[in-house]
């Protein structure tokens, strides 16, 4: 008989939360999933991208990732280890004058989310294309890994990613 990793279930606890958020709710709208095996490093990746309903500016992503390390310490049930997956947080959005909207950016998540998660921010652009904008990556990366023990905190991760969009749209 089948027994779902750490990895899935995790996964499907995000996934449930967003997809209420999404079709319940009506709070976001869901715009990409994947969930995908690299089978060269036998890892799991799975991302969730949505953004605010009627919204056009910010996209927020979810990502977990599990290594093969992880998948066999918890099907071994090798002793000390505690299994789990990695958990980043990524919003994507345009800026005009980098300087200060960047500066923007970084106050406004860390008034959300506090010292623990340094927002590191992105920048491209396509070469010799007269833009002005830029295309803003930001990410947040969880320093440590998660578990089932968390997945009672994804509701209110979540509200802090909708929060996150939210001021984010204002800037």
């Amino acid at each position: 008989m089948f027994h779902p990793t750490v990895f899935e279930n995790v996964k499907y606890a995000f996934e449930n939360q967003i997809y209420d958020l999404d079709n319940l709710d009506g709070v976001i709208e869901v715009t990409d999933r994947a969930d995908l095996l690299d089978l060269a490093l036998m890892s799991r990746e799975f991302r969730v991208s949505f953004r605010l309903k009627d919204s056009e500016k910010v996209t927020a992503q979810v990502v977990l990732f599990s290594s093969i390390k992880d998948l066999g310490d918890e099907i071994l049930e090798v002793p000390g280890a505690s299994p789990g997956c990695m958990l980043l947080l990524r919003f994507y959005m345009e800026v005009e004058d980098e300087s200060d909207q960047c500066e923007d950016i970084q106050n406004t998540l860390f008034a959300i989310w506090g010292p623990d998660l340094q927002p590191v921010q992105t920048l491209s652009f396509i070469y010799e294309q007269e833009q002005e904008t830029c295309n803003n990556t930001i990410e947040l990366k969880f320093k440590r890994q998660i578990n089932e023990d968390q997945m009672e905190d994804i509701p209110e991760l979540l509200k802090h990613m909708i929060q996150s969009a939210e001021e984010l749209e204002t800037l």
